[in-house]
Protein backbone atom coordinates (compact mmCIF):
# COMPACT_ATOMS: atom_id res chain seq x y z
CA UNK A 1 0.00 0.00 0.00
CA UNK A 2 1.07 3.77 0.17
CA UNK A 3 3.31 5.46 2.08
CA UNK A 4 1.31 8.12 3.19
CA UNK A 5 -1.72 7.77 5.34
CA UNK A 6 -4.90 10.11 5.44
CA UNK A 7 -7.20 10.51 8.40
CA UNK A 8 -10.25 12.28 7.15
CA UNK A 9 -13.48 12.91 8.80
CA UNK A 10 -16.66 13.09 6.56
CA UNK A 11 -17.91 16.55 6.26
CA UNK A 12 -21.73 17.64 7.12
CA UNK A 13 -22.95 19.07 4.16
CA UNK A 14 -21.54 20.56 0.93
CA UNK A 15 -20.72 24.37 -0.55
CA UNK A 16 -19.10 27.40 1.06
CA UNK A 17 -20.33 26.92 4.44
CA UNK A 18 -19.08 23.58 5.40
CA UNK A 19 -15.50 24.32 4.13
CA UNK A 20 -15.48 27.54 6.07
CA UNK A 21 -16.29 25.13 9.15
CA UNK A 22 -13.65 22.99 8.75
CA UNK A 23 -10.90 25.39 8.51
CA UNK A 24 -12.54 27.48 11.66
CA UNK A 25 -12.05 24.07 12.85
CA UNK A 26 -8.30 23.70 11.98
CA UNK A 27 -8.73 21.95 8.87
CA UNK A 28 -8.31 21.43 5.35
CA UNK A 29 -11.69 20.55 3.25
CA UNK A 30 -11.83 18.33 0.75
CA UNK A 31 -13.80 16.23 -1.63
CA UNK A 32 -13.68 12.31 -2.19
CA UNK A 33 -14.73 11.30 -5.92
CA UNK A 34 -14.31 8.90 -9.06
CA UNK A 35 -15.77 4.58 -9.15
CA UNK A 36 -18.76 4.16 -9.22
CA UNK A 37 -19.65 5.78 -6.09
CA UNK A 38 -20.94 9.44 -5.55
CA UNK A 39 -18.92 12.19 -4.13
CA UNK A 40 -18.10 12.66 -0.31
CA UNK A 41 -16.90 15.94 1.38
CA UNK A 42 -14.52 14.88 3.62
CA UNK A 43 -11.51 16.88 5.30
CA UNK A 44 -8.40 16.52 7.19
CA UNK A 45 -6.54 17.64 10.30
CA UNK A 46 -4.20 20.92 8.56
CA UNK A 47 -1.39 20.22 10.76
CA UNK A 48 -0.82 16.70 9.20
CA UNK A 49 -1.95 17.72 5.84
CA UNK A 50 0.86 19.78 5.71
CA UNK A 51 3.39 17.26 6.78
CA UNK A 52 2.34 14.99 4.39
CA UNK A 53 1.85 17.05 2.17
CA UNK A 54 5.36 18.95 2.48
CA UNK A 55 6.95 15.06 1.58
CA UNK A 56 6.33 15.56 -1.91
CA UNK A 57 4.40 12.03 -1.85
CA UNK A 58 1.12 13.61 -1.40
CA UNK A 59 0.24 15.33 -4.97
CA UNK A 60 -0.23 12.57 -7.89
CA UNK A 61 0.41 9.91 -5.51
CA UNK A 62 -1.37 6.17 -4.49
CA UNK A 63 -2.54 6.78 -0.51
CA UNK A 64 -3.90 5.67 2.00
CA UNK A 65 -7.45 7.27 2.83
CA UNK A 66 -8.43 6.09 6.34
CA UNK A 67 -11.99 6.40 8.03
CA UNK A 68 -12.37 4.87 11.16
CA UNK A 69 -11.58 1.14 10.30
CA UNK A 70 -12.25 1.67 6.81
CA UNK A 71 -9.65 2.27 3.97
CA UNK A 72 -9.42 3.20 0.53
CA UNK A 73 -6.57 3.75 -2.02
CA UNK A 74 -6.56 6.87 -3.23
CA UNK A 75 -4.62 9.52 -5.90
CA UNK A 76 -4.37 12.71 -4.59
CA UNK A 77 -5.13 14.85 -7.63
CA UNK A 78 -5.36 18.64 -6.89
CA UNK A 79 -4.57 20.81 -3.94
CA UNK A 80 -5.47 24.68 -3.89
CA UNK A 81 -3.84 27.32 -2.11
CA UNK A 82 -4.06 30.67 -0.31
CA UNK A 83 -1.90 32.81 -2.94
CA UNK A 84 -0.90 35.26 -0.04
CA UNK A 85 -0.66 32.67 2.80
CA UNK A 86 0.31 29.89 1.13
CA UNK A 87 -2.14 27.90 3.17
CA UNK A 88 -3.88 24.46 1.60
CA UNK A 89 -7.39 25.62 1.34
CA UNK A 90 -8.93 22.46 -0.27
CA UNK A 91 -7.95 18.92 -1.60
CA UNK A 92 -9.70 16.65 -4.05
CA UNK A 93 -8.61 12.37 -3.63
CA UNK A 94 -9.47 10.11 -6.80
CA UNK A 95 -10.45 6.68 -5.46
CA UNK A 96 -8.51 3.92 -7.58
CA UNK A 97 -8.12 0.69 -7.34
CA UNK A 98 -3.98 -0.35 -6.70
CA UNK A 99 -4.09 -2.33 -9.85
CA UNK A 100 -5.92 -0.27 -12.09
CA UNK A 101 -4.38 1.79 -15.29
CA UNK A 102 -4.55 5.65 -14.53
CA UNK A 103 -3.39 8.37 -16.29
CA UNK A 104 -1.83 10.75 -14.56
CA UNK A 105 0.77 13.81 -15.05
CA UNK A 106 4.61 13.29 -13.11
CA UNK A 107 7.30 16.19 -13.61
CA UNK A 108 10.04 15.89 -15.34
CA UNK A 109 13.90 16.05 -13.89
CA UNK A 110 16.65 16.93 -16.35
CA UNK A 111 19.94 15.76 -14.74
CA UNK A 112 23.81 16.05 -16.01
CA UNK A 113 23.96 19.76 -17.24
CA UNK A 114 27.73 20.11 -16.49
CA UNK A 115 28.37 16.85 -19.26
CA UNK A 116 26.07 19.18 -21.70
CA UNK A 117 28.82 21.00 -23.83
CA UNK A 118 26.37 22.68 -25.33
CA UNK A 119 25.84 24.54 -22.42
CA UNK A 120 29.35 25.26 -22.36
CA UNK A 121 28.94 27.28 -25.60
CA UNK A 122 26.11 29.30 -24.90
CA UNK A 123 23.49 27.00 -25.08
CA UNK A 124 20.18 27.07 -22.85
CA UNK A 125 17.59 24.30 -22.13
CA UNK A 126 14.02 25.60 -22.94
CA UNK A 127 11.94 23.45 -21.73
CA UNK A 128 8.41 22.43 -23.24
CA UNK A 129 6.47 20.40 -20.83
CA UNK A 130 7.69 20.50 -17.04
CA UNK A 131 5.07 17.85 -16.40
CA UNK A 132 4.36 14.31 -18.66
CA UNK A 133 0.71 12.56 -18.57
CA UNK A 134 1.27 9.17 -18.44
CA UNK A 135 -0.71 5.62 -18.27
CA UNK A 136 0.71 3.48 -15.48
CA UNK A 137 -0.96 1.18 -12.61
CA UNK A 138 -2.00 2.96 -9.46
CA UNK A 139 0.81 1.55 -7.35
CA UNK A 140 3.51 2.08 -9.97
CA UNK A 141 3.48 5.34 -10.61
CA UNK A 142 6.87 7.04 -10.51
CA UNK A 143 8.22 9.95 -8.94
CA UNK A 144 9.36 11.81 -11.80
CA UNK A 145 10.51 11.04 -15.56
CA UNK A 146 14.62 11.58 -15.92
CA UNK A 147 16.10 13.05 -19.01
CA UNK A 148 20.00 12.86 -19.12
CA UNK A 149 21.32 15.76 -21.00
CA UNK A 150 25.11 14.46 -21.31
CA UNK A 151 25.58 14.49 -25.06
CA UNK A 152 22.98 16.44 -26.19
CA UNK A 153 25.12 19.00 -28.77
CA UNK A 154 22.71 22.52 -29.63
CA UNK A 155 19.91 22.53 -31.83
CA UNK A 156 19.16 19.31 -29.93
CA UNK A 157 15.41 18.47 -29.44
CA UNK A 158 14.29 16.23 -26.35
CA UNK A 159 11.50 13.98 -27.58
CA UNK A 160 9.03 11.67 -25.28
CA UNK A 161 10.36 8.79 -27.30
CA UNK A 162 14.85 10.19 -25.92
CA UNK A 163 13.38 9.18 -22.42
CA UNK A 164 13.64 6.15 -21.17
CA UNK A 165 10.66 4.98 -18.98
CA UNK A 166 10.15 3.07 -16.12
CA UNK A 167 8.84 -0.25 -16.41
CA UNK A 168 5.07 -0.38 -16.90
CA UNK A 169 4.41 3.86 -17.94
CA UNK A 170 3.62 5.08 -21.43
CA UNK A 171 3.02 8.19 -22.28
CA UNK A 172 -0.92 9.14 -22.44
CA UNK A 173 -0.35 11.03 -25.78
CA UNK A 174 0.18 7.67 -28.03
CA UNK A 175 -0.10 8.88 -31.72
CA UNK A 176 3.50 11.46 -32.03
CA UNK A 177 6.74 11.59 -30.70
CA UNK A 178 6.05 14.88 -29.07
CA UNK A 179 8.47 17.44 -27.69
CA UNK A 180 9.72 18.27 -23.81
CA UNK A 181 12.52 20.31 -24.38
CA UNK A 182 15.34 21.69 -26.71
CA UNK A 183 18.68 22.94 -26.42
CA UNK A 184 18.98 26.82 -27.88
CA UNK A 185 21.78 29.34 -28.00
CA UNK A 186 20.39 31.65 -25.52
CA UNK A 187 19.76 35.85 -26.03
CA UNK A 188 22.42 36.61 -24.03
CA UNK A 189 25.03 34.38 -26.35
CA UNK A 190 23.14 36.16 -29.34
CA UNK A 191 23.88 38.73 -27.98
CA UNK A 192 27.74 38.46 -27.68
CA UNK A 193 28.37 36.98 -30.65
CA UNK A 194 26.89 39.61 -32.56
CA UNK A 195 29.18 42.05 -30.52
CA UNK A 196 32.16 40.20 -31.43
CA UNK A 197 30.89 40.09 -35.01
CA UNK A 198 30.68 43.93 -34.78
CA UNK A 199 34.52 44.20 -32.62
CA UNK A 200 36.12 42.12 -35.81
CA UNK A 201 34.65 44.09 -38.50
CA UNK A 202 35.37 47.47 -37.04
CA UNK A 203 38.71 46.10 -36.07
CA UNK A 204 39.13 44.82 -39.74
CA UNK A 205 38.26 48.18 -41.41
CA UNK A 206 41.14 49.68 -39.23
CA UNK A 207 43.64 47.91 -40.39
CA UNK A 208 42.51 48.50 -44.30
CA UNK A 209 42.34 52.10 -43.71
CA UNK A 210 45.84 51.70 -41.61
CA UNK A 211 47.40 49.69 -44.16
CA UNK A 212 45.97 51.89 -47.11
CA UNK A 213 47.65 54.84 -45.63
CA UNK A 214 50.72 53.34 -45.10
CA UNK A 215 51.80 53.35 -48.96
CA UNK A 216 51.55 57.17 -48.87
CA UNK A 217 53.33 58.53 -46.93
CA UNK A 218 56.26 55.63 -47.75
CA UNK A 219 55.64 57.30 -51.30
CA UNK A 220 56.15 60.84 -50.04
CA UNK A 221 59.20 60.01 -47.65
CA UNK A 222 61.10 58.39 -51.06
CA UNK A 223 60.03 61.57 -53.41
CA UNK A 224 61.37 63.71 -50.93
CA UNK A 225 64.84 61.81 -50.84
CA UNK A 226 65.39 61.87 -55.09
CA UNK A 227 64.69 65.82 -54.70
CA UNK A 228 67.86 66.38 -51.78
CA UNK A 229 70.83 67.86 -53.81
CA UNK A 230 73.85 66.22 -53.69
CA UNK A 231 76.84 67.33 -51.39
Amino acid sequence: MAEIILNVDVRDGVGTGSARAARRAGAVPGVLYGGDKAPVAISVNEKDFRKNLYTGKLLGHLVTLKYGKETQPVIAKDVQFDPVSDRPLHFDLMRVDEKQTIKIEVPVHFINHDECAAFRQGGSLEIVRHTVEISVRADHIPEELVVDLAGHKMGDTIRISDIKLPKGVEPAIGDRDFMVAAIKISSAAKADAADEAADEAAAEAEAEVAADEVPATAQSDEGDAEETPES
